[in-house]
């Protein structure tokens, strides 16, 4: 979720045409960079893959599941799967070879230090057309484009696996036991945005606490004592 996150906000970065948004897409992937260099990441979500195989080609037959849609979704797992496992060594490992990125990556840690003078090269860059600028770093972000599609992918799934139901927060809060015997991996909430709640969850394999906090205006967040509808879904 964290790698999705980067990506997106990545992606939203190189849509503008303003140095300082390219500026921010650079930081941005660094941090992707950082984190998928993690030697064990590929090889868990090809894990998961196969485990989302298994689980819908066990769907065959049955007469209430589309064979068409069936397909579908398996074929999309294998192309995942497959661009995935084709890359060699660590994800990225090409662009940390790239002396001009390493100078300006080394940089970005110290207050100021991408500024014109300590990075001239990286000044320059910034001069050139936002085109040429968009299409540095596509190239660059082309790097991980197996590993977003694959995290899109495998989000979505589970993101669209549970059912939702409306609950209550009695109070501000509420607390429900968890089916035996079964294992979530994600909680969703949705709710009216206009009532200016965050929610703060705590939970096990057993029970889920969900308090909902107003943020007050110094920025600290108080808990409700209203009753408020929402709406929960666990995914697993």
């Amino acid at each position: 979720m964290r790698l999705q996150h980067l990506f997106a906000r990545f992606n939203k970065l190189c849509q503008r045409t303003e140095a300082l948004d390219h500026h921010y897409a650079l930081t941005t992937l660094f941090e992707i960079m950082e984190v998928a260099s993690r030697s064990e990441l590929k090889s868990e979500i090809l894990k998961d893959i196969e485990r989302h195989k298994q689980q819908l080609n066990a769907y065959r037959g049955n007469p209430s599941i589309s064979e068409q849609a069936l397909d579908l979704i398996v074929e999309q797992l294998d192309q995942r799967f497959e661009a995935l496992n084709s890359m060699v060594g660590k994800m990225g490992s090409a662009l940390s070879e790239s002396e001009f990125l390493n100078s300006i990556r080394s940089r970005t840690a110290i207050p100021g230090g991408t500024c014109e003078f300590d990075l001239p090269a990286y000044h320059a860059w910034q001069h050139h057309t936002p085109a040429a600028r968009q299409a540095n770093l596509y190239a660059w972000s082309q790097h991980f484009s197996p590993l977003a599609t694959s995290i899109q992918l495998m989000l979505k799934m589970l993101r669209e696996s549970g059912s939702t139901q409306k609950v209550m927060a009695t109070g501000g809060q509420l607390q429900q036991n968890l089916p035996q015997g079964r294992n979530f991996q994600l909680l969703r909430l949705r709710m009216d945005d206009s009532l200016n709640l965050t929610p703060e969850i705590s939970c096990n394999r057993l029970l889920v606490v969900i308090r909902l906090m107003q943020q007050q205006e110094d920025g600290k967040l108080l808990a409700s004592k209203e009753d408020t509808p929402f709406e929960m879904t666990l995914c697993a």
